[in-house]
Order: C-alpha cells, then structure tokens, then sequence
C-alpha cells in the first residue's frame, strides 16, 4: 500500500495543484472508509507540499479536515442504516465484530468523548464512526466532535509536516517515525486505562 501510494504521489506532483487539493480531500475520505489507506501519509505530504512553496497551508487543512469529516460521517450514516447484527454477521476484516463490541463498550461507558477523541485512536477511527451511528448517537453532536477532533488532529500534522522541511523522503521517514511511536504511546495508554478499570472494578468487587 505504502509503495503504491507513492508511486500516485510522484505521479501527482507535476499536476495542477487543484488537483492536488482534490487528492487530499479525497484521500481523507477513503482512509475513513477504506482503513488500510495510510490518511495520516497522505496529510503529511499535504504538508510537505505546504513547506516546499507548492500548496497554500490554509487550504491544505481545509481539504484534509473537510474529507476526514464527510468520510466520518458517511460511515456514521451507513451504521444507522446497516444496524449492528450486519457487521457482527459480516465479521468484516476493519470492521471485525469482536471491535464493534469492543467500541460498542466504550460508548457505553464514555459516550460522546469517544467521537471526541477518535482522530487520536489509531486503528479504531473508522469502527467509532460506524458504532456511532449503530448506538443512534444524535447526527449533529457527533459532526460537531468530530469536526473538532478532525480540527485538532490535522492541524498537529500538517504543521509537524511543514516544520520537517521541504524534502518529501525526510518528512515521509519522519512522519512513519512520529506516527509508529505515537501509535505505541496511544496503544500503552489504552491497555493501561483498561487494566486500571479492570482492578477497580475487581476491587469493589471484593469490597462489596
């Protein structure tokens, strides 16, 4: 994957920078949708192209955060009109049915706070999108969170992008560097909340 979407960055660059922005508005739809799709790549070459002089910073972030938003949200369309018992049937590879229970409790215990933060949860973005629309969490809460965590999210890379300089192998080295710590920084997060939960709830448990 990371191969071929080099070879569609090369072919790209010598585009009209129209273009461009359409590819990265385009792209930050299909990583939502299509979860193997490297979207966090993709934003940091928008970046890139912003630190080399090729592509306006303001626009770069409008086109990646508005596709992150509409691929945010189709899914979160297609979970209230597919339901769940589809997807825990399906048992789809991104969208396995042990993650849409998974997902499904932690909007049990967090609620909205989960779309909040689904930018920042690599690997699950695209199952809270769809658990969001199964639970029938209410349209406009969860465009308005999402937006902010799109908002947040894309701004953090673009500009990391754009600090790193205007050679694209450095910022995409870097960028791969960034994102596979932050991915096991989150990742530690995640399994030390759980294990906390877990020994309180054993705790009250034994205290009840």
């Amino acid at each position: 994957m990371e191969d071929l979407l080099n070879d569609i960055i090369g072919a790209l660059l010598p585009q009209s920078d129209i273009l461009l922005y359409a590819f990265l508005f385009l792209s930050a739809i299909v990583e939502n949708l299509f979860p193997p799709v490297p979207g966090d790549t993709i934003t940091a070459f928008g970046a890139f192209l912003v630190g080399s002089g090729r592509l306006n910073y303001l626009l770069v972030y409008l086109s990646t955060t508005s596709g992150s938003i509409v691929g945010f949200m189709c899914l979160y369309y297609i979970g209230r009109l597919v339901e769940r018992e589809f997807f825990i049937s399906k048992n789809y590879r991104f969208f396995s049915a042990e993650s849409i229970i998974s997902a499904e409790r932690w909007f049990g215990k967090y609620g909205y706070f989960v779309v909040l933060a689904n930018r920042f949860l690599p690997g699950i973005r695209s199952v809270i999108s769809i658990v969001s629309g199964i639970s029938e969490l209410g349209a406009l809460r969860v465009f308005l969170l999402a937006t902010v965590s799109a908002l947040v999210w894309n701004l953090i890379w673009i500009h990391a992008g754009y600090t790193l300089g205007s050679n694209w192998d450095v910022v995409r080295e870097e960028a791969a560097a960034l994102m596979q710590g932050y991915n096991v920084a989150a990742g530690a997060l995640i399994l030390g909340l759980v294990l906390f939960f877990l020994v309180r709830k054993r705790l009250r448990k034994n205290n009840s």
